[in-house]
């Protein structure tokens, strides 16, 4: 059922830690992980409401919901940045292989706030000239 999908070689280069956390995003990603996680749902219900919702119950319901809540924080946002790190290649790559690109512009997520402030102004009276230009 959920069969692990084809990585490249350099997938083994990888930190034990990020292929866990990207193989567990993947599996939590599967759709049939949403099924399981409401029939896991329906049973818990099922179990609360024939014991009469004793101390326990809500006791392993608040861990289990805090503690997994916890891990897939974790997981999300290392998946997050694998893919926002990986789509800033690609646009640098096509800002360098664009002949009229702003070449200022590869790899500017990493420049200062006062860079970045000072861009935002340029492109804005870029945007203002070009406006006047066409009226």
């Amino acid at each position: 059922m959920f069969a692990a999908s084809a990585h490249a070689n350099e997938w083994t280069n990888r930190h034990w830690s990020s292929r866990l956390l990207h193989r567990v995003g993947e599996v939590v990603a599967h759709a049939g992980s949403g099924i399981i996680a409401a029939v896991l749902v329906a049973g818990w219900l099922t179990l609360g409401v024939t014991t009469g919702f004793p101390g326990w119950w809500q006791a392993t319901l608040y861990v289990v919901t805090g503690s997994v809540t916890f891990v897939m924080v974790f997981v999300i946002q290392h998946t997050q940045q694998r893919h926002t790190a990986a789509t800033q290649r690609k646009l640098d790559e096509l800002l360098r292989s664009s002949e009229h690109a702003d070449s200022t512009l590869i790899a500017v997520e990493e420049a200062s706030e006062d860079d970045l402030e000072a861009l935002t102004r340029q492109h804005v009276a870029e945007r203002e000239q070009a406006k006047a230009d066409t009226v």
